[in-house]
């Protein structure tokens, strides 16, 4: 049977053409566009495994200058920064065959770097905060929402409240702006792995992958975070230092959120051992995340298993 391979040349521009239309997608289409912009890379991802990093970077300058051309240079720019570099990544891992932990994690190092450089260059040219921006927006968008109910005639005692109440909610939210560039970057990593391994494997490559969930097992660094934000929080709240507060504040929702994911991880393995029929785990992880109390709990579980390793104790013990 013949077997017929595109020339890199030939390929390089059936996917820059096709990261344009994405992008053209991501911009003028109101629902679809969302999806376009998360998949963005992923043309990228499956140049740089076919035909290696030179010609990824050569297609994300020549989608970039054409998308500068016919959408507008700004969110050209700000499209490659954010997301161009991950799929790189991503492929450069896919091709040198890197373990699924180290895949992962190197990507989501670049796209939070990524998406603080974008968010950067942004601040530097128009000297405001896109992050702020998007916050004063909401606020608007309450206060109107507000205005209407006030000509509706309801209690102006209930709104006033109501309005503390988001007021203080926005405040807090404003404190944890970090953690929003975390949580794109991570967002971002887990579609373009996800995505971009499935793509991989329909055409033909061979993909790592990341171990069964009911083996992951996350750093003891997240726990010695946890500690250390725990401390900057006292120390930020008794001597009213604003910024190390706030940095703490990011660094114990991140350990916290590791926990979880640790947690869900434990759980996993325990449900997995004892057999637990799969609609009785989709419940059980339903009860857990919906319960305040008790995913904290298991936030806490899932940090200390990380030190502990709760299955290897348990896996001997029943042996």
């Amino acid at each position: 049977m013949t077997s017929y391979r595109l020339k890199p040349l030939t390929e390089s521009s059936l996917l820059s053409a096709l990261t344009v239309i994405l992008a053209l997608a991501a911009v003028y289409l109101p629902v679809v566009g969302m999806a376009a912009a998360l998949v963005w890379a992923l043309p990228i991802i499956v140049l740089v495994v076919r035909h290696g990093l030179r010609w990824g970077i050569m297609a994300v300058l020549v989608s970039g200058i054409i998308m500068a051309l016919l959408i507008e240079p700004m969110i050209s720019l700000r499209m490659v920064l954010s997301f161009a570099p991950t799929g790189l990544m991503l492929g450069v891992a896919f091709r040198e065959q890197w373990s699924g932990a180290k895949t992962f994690g190197s990507a989501l190092l670049v796209s939070i770097a990524a998406k603080l450089l974008s968010l950067g260059f942004l601040f530097l040219v128009t000297s405001v905060n896109p992050l702020s921006l998007e916050l004063e927006a909401m606020k608007g968008g309450f206060d109107q929402t507000f205005a209407i109910y006030e000509q509706m005639g309801m209690d102006p005692a209930a709104l006033e409240k109501s309005r503390e109440d988001i007021a203080r909610g926005m405040e807090f939210l404003s404190m944890l702006l970090p953690l929003v560039v975390f949580i794109m970057g991570l967002f971002d990593t887990v579609l373009g792995y996800l995505v971009g391994s499935r793509v991989l494997r329909r055409l033909g490559h061979q993909v790592p992958q990341l171990p069964p969930f009911s083996e992951w097992h996350l750093p003891q660094f997240f726990l010695y975070l946890l500690g250390f934000a725990l401390v900057g929080l006292y120390w930020g709240g008794t001597r009213e230092i604003k910024w190390l507060y706030q940095i703490a504040m990011n660094l114990n929702m991140v350990a916290m959120f590791a926990g979880i994911v640790q947690g869900l991880s434990l759980m996993s393995y325990v449900m997995k051992r004892y057999r637990v029929r799969r609609v009785l785990r989709l419940l059980f992880y339903l009860l857990v995340l919906t319960a305040g109390p008790l995913m904290q709990i298991l936030a806490f579980t899932g940090l200390f298993d990380m030190a502990f390793d709760y299955r290897r104790r348990f896996g001997n013990r029943s042996r």
